[in-house]
């Protein structure tokens, strides 16, 4: 018989446990020691009277009872995602933090560059920048805004796309002239023989990547990197030639563009939760980020300046 109400700590810790399998892994998303976790289960199961996993040596299991736990935290916690967003959109101040994710890239070459413009004018929002190329989930609020390269985003983010990227290939100088290339004639790039950078996961599933398999021999490919950032890096070290987001290539003066441009189906996107659009820090960078990105719409769409 239970001596006192459950608390929602209670659930954070058994979903922890549950989503880890092992009380090292809660503790580690709770920022607890592994002693806490033990101790806590230990006195809820107690309090309970009834077990909530079973010690297996695969993990910790869920029993009937955990389940039902687990799936009211999960209720619990979409509940409470919701209430934030929606108080989160309620702001009529510019201030506050904002968590934005984009790219490796899009930060380096996009964002950055204005960053201390956007600051200027807006001194009191505070950026937390959340580098990833793997989308994250808006709707749990991983992050409150999002920059990036989609055909068809989500149906359930708003937002506004602001240009279409365009790839092409480049080659250093250096390379260019150790293989005889002359970057108008493209098709010598495709010879046996000429190396090449390809793409491993998470960008393999990128349109230029079906491309490079279409259309480069595939003995040609020297070697595989996992980021966008990787290849500019490779290019310039001359390992090969490959395949660059026009806005990147045309800002660095060592590399050469290669009249070999694969067809992008991607748009750039600036997207947001309908929940948090009208929030002003929300409301102040899909703005300032939106004019600036659609300034520089000659550069995303591989029209140099």
């Amino acid at each position: 018989m239970m001596t006192q109400p459950l608390a929602w700590d209670d659930f954070r810790l058994v979903k922890a446990i549950a989503d880890a399998r092992s009380l090292g892994g809660a503790a580690e998303a709770l920022a607890v020691n592994n002693s806490t976790v033990f101790r806590r289960l230990n006195t809820l199961e107690d309090q309970l009277g009834v077990r909530i996993f079973e010690r297996a040596r695969t993990g910790y299991l869920l029993t009937s009872a955990g389940e039902e736990m687990v799936a009211l935290a999960t209720r619990m916690s979409e509940s409470i995602i919701e209430f934030e967003r929606r108080i989160a959109g309620q702001d009529v101040r510019p201030s506050g933090e904002l968590r934005v994710t984009t790219a490796d890239t899009m930060f380096s070459d996009l964002i950055a560059p204005a960053f201390a413009e956007f600051h200027a004018k807006f001194p009191e929002i505070l950026l937390d920048f959340v580098i990833d190329n793997r989308p994250l989930n808006l709707s749990r609020r991983d992050a409150d805004v999002a920059i990036r390269a989609a055909t068809d985003p989500p149906e359930t983010l708003v937002g506004r796309r602001v240009g279409t990227i365009a790839w092409s290939a480049y080659a250093s100088r250096d390379f260019l002239a150790r293989h005889k290339l002359d970057p108008k004639q493209a098709s010598s790039f495709l010879a046996p023989g000429i190396p090449w950078i390809g793409m491993s996961y998470p960008i393999h599933t990128m349109s230029p990547t079906r491309w490079l398999e279409d259309n480069v021999p595939a003995g040609n490919v020297v070697a595989k990197v996992s980021a966008v950032s990787a290849i500019i890096a490779g290019l310039r070290a001359g390992i090969g030639a490959g395949l660059l987001p026009c806005f990147m290539g045309a800002k660095d003066p060592s590399l050469v563009r290669v009249a070999l441009s694969p067809k992008a189906d991607s748009g750039l996107w600036l997207l947001t939760h309908p929940d948090l659009k009208k929030a002003a820090r929300v409301r102040a960078f899909l703005d300032f980020f939106g004019h600036e990105l659609a300034r520089q719409r000659k550069l995303l769409e591989g029209e140099e300046v």
